[in-house]
Formats: C-alpha cells, structure tokens, sequence
C-alpha cells in the first residue's frame, strides 16, 4: 500500500497593502504548526508510517516554506516539485489540476504529498474521498492540516475513489 498526503499550508502572515500573495511567509503560529507536523512527519508510528514520499509543493513563500519546515530533509520525503501552476493567486487552480501535476511526478513506487492551497486542497480531498471526513463536510480544510488517503501499490494516482485512513491538524 502506498499513500496520498494533501496537506494545506500552515498560517501564514497577511499580505501588506498592494504587496504580492504569493510572497507570504508563514506567521509565528504557522511555523509552529510547521513544527508539530515535523514531529509527526519524523515518527514512524505517525504520520512517518506514510512515507517515503514524492512531494508536490506550491511555488509560493508559504507552501515552500510549511514544507521545508515540516518535512524537508525527513525520511518522509525522497524528494519534491516546485510547482508554479498548483498556486490559486494567479487562477483558479482544481483538483484535477493538481491531480495532472502529480501524475507527471508519481513514481508509482512511493507515496505522494502534496503541499497547496485552499481551496483546491479540499476539493481535492473531496474529489478523491469515499467518505469525506465531517470537518470537510462541513467546509473547513485547517491550515496545516494533513489528510492521508490510501493509494494502490500498482495505480498511478488518478481520479478513483479513496480512502481517508488518517488525518493530522495542529492544535491553534
């Protein structure tokens, strides 16, 4: 079994007056966020037990940095994709545009991460869930938050159904 972790990104500061989007960096909180989900991400009983991983991280400040925070330089990671077309400032990005991105990168060996947005990250989990988890029913992705869906050893991800096994959302 192989896995699928769609992670938004952690807390990020609020863009100055007519200053860019995509240049935020995280706030105090998100790299604190961004620490507990280094915890998990190194523990072989958490979130660890779901790696190793190709990632997909959005081009922009605060994605790159929830993951080079979280899960940079972990045995979660086997290595990673900036990607510039998974960031929503410059157009609405779906889940099936993340999808086609990370098919390009799936190795079909290893797990998937994907670091992004809301809200594609939740449509993406809703796209792909069998069963939603009730927070995301209820329209609320948390920042930070990790879902994990389980894949099959021998299917490049695609848009089939799956199952949410696991989730991690750093307390506020």
């Amino acid at each position: 079994m192989r896995y699928l972790t769609v992670v938004r990104h952690a807390k990020a500061v609020p863009a100055p007056a007519g200053g860019p989007d995509v240049d935020r960096p995280l706030a105090a909180r998100g790299r604190d966020q961004c620490a507990t989900l280094r915890v998990w991400a190194t523990d072989p009983s958490s979130l660890g037990a779901y790696g190793p991983a190709m990632a997909l991280v959005s081009a922009a400040a605060r994605t790159r940095e929830t993951f080079e925070r979280a899960f940079d330089g972990t045995p979660f990671i086997l290595g990673y994709e900036l990607s510039s077309l998974i960031y929503n400032g410059a157009r609405d990005v779906t889940a099936e545009d993340v999808l086609i991105e990370l098919a390009a990168i799936d190795p079909v060996t290893s797990s998937l991460l994907v670091v992004a947005h809301n809200p594609t990250v939740h449509e993406l989990v809703l796209t792909l869930a069998l069963r939603a988890p009730k927070e995301l029913r209820n329209g609320r992705y948390p920042l930070a938050g990790a879902y994990v869906l389980a894949l099959a050893d021998d299917r490049p991800i695609g848009l089939g159904r799956l199952e949410v096994i696991d989730r991690y959302v750093p307390l506020d």
